[in-house]
């Protein structure tokens, strides 16, 4: 929220949807009409701030195309093993010459493709309805979106490489995915946060792939400026990955 104090006139400059912008303004009011006689004696003027980068659907819209990555990915490739094998479908597979590793590829391909299809409809609605724009590089943001989705994949193939309980699938997945949905500032700013927790929160795959899509999309950013969180997403992917493929079990 910006505050302005023009000819004796108070001046508000906020989003009226973003929530935390209008408790904002109730305690900056607040204060102001419980000042200085020069303060409180004066008028003052909501004036929304309605330019593209700068309303909280700016916001919230590269945080749910995020999450949605994270959602899609856990859930599509992790539950879905670990559903198998509690079937004993993976087992099946053993007596077939297909490796381990070209059944999760093909599980990731599909998600991932799947992911695009769902990426596209949610910008396409925000970009019709709210006027949504990608102020940087669209070729950046194809990468961040490609290094989401590895790290998510590896992470998700780590998960569902051993168990064959379905509730203790559940409890896996959701014990990773629901904290960073919480800090990971896809619905609001981490900065609430403690500052301690600040530096580990944006460590986080799903805050690193946030941040990015979010400096894509309002700030301009382009390709050197993601390359590190798409470089590091990726890392995290592979890793994660070739640690699951080691002790994948069919059964």
């Amino acid at each position: 929220m910006i505050v302005e104090v023009i000819n004796n006139k108070i001046y508000y400059h906020f989003d009226p949807a973003n929530s935390e912008a209008q408790l904002q303004y109730q305690l900056v009011k607040s204060v102001v009409y419980n000042g200085p006689a020069y303060y409180s004696s004066h008028q003052d003027e909501i004036k929304p701030l309605t330019v593209s980068g700068t309303r909280y659907i700016d916001f919230l819209i590269p945080g749910l195309l995020a999450m949605g990555i994270m959602m899609s990915s856990t859930w599509g490739i992790s539950y879905n093993l670990i559903e198998r094998r509690s079937k004993k479908l993976l087992r099946r597979m053993v007596a077939t010459p297909m490796r381990k590793s070209n059944l999760l590829i093909a599980l990731i391909t599909a998600r991932t493709t799947m992911n695009a299809v769902e990426a596209i409809l949610l910008y396409f609605f925000a970009w019709l309805y709210f006027g949504i724009q990608i102020q940087g590089s669209f070729a950046a943001l194809i990468l961040l979106f490609f290094a989401g989705n590895i790290a998510f994949a590896g992470i998700s193939v780590l998960i569902s490489s051993h168990t064959s309980n379905p509730e203790v699938g559940n409890g896996l997945i959701n014990a990773i995915v629901t904290p960073m949905m919480v800090v990971s500032g896809i619905f609001f700013s981490y900065q609430h946060f403690p500052e301690w927790t600040i530096p580990i929160i944006r460590n986080l795959p799903l805050t690193m792939l946030a941040d990015g899509v979010r400096s894509i999309f309002n700030e301009g950013a382009g390709l050197v400026q993601v390359l590190n969180q798409a470089l590091i997403l990726s890392a995290t992917g592979f890793v994660t990955f070739v640690i699951g493929l080691k002790i994948f079990k069919w059964y």
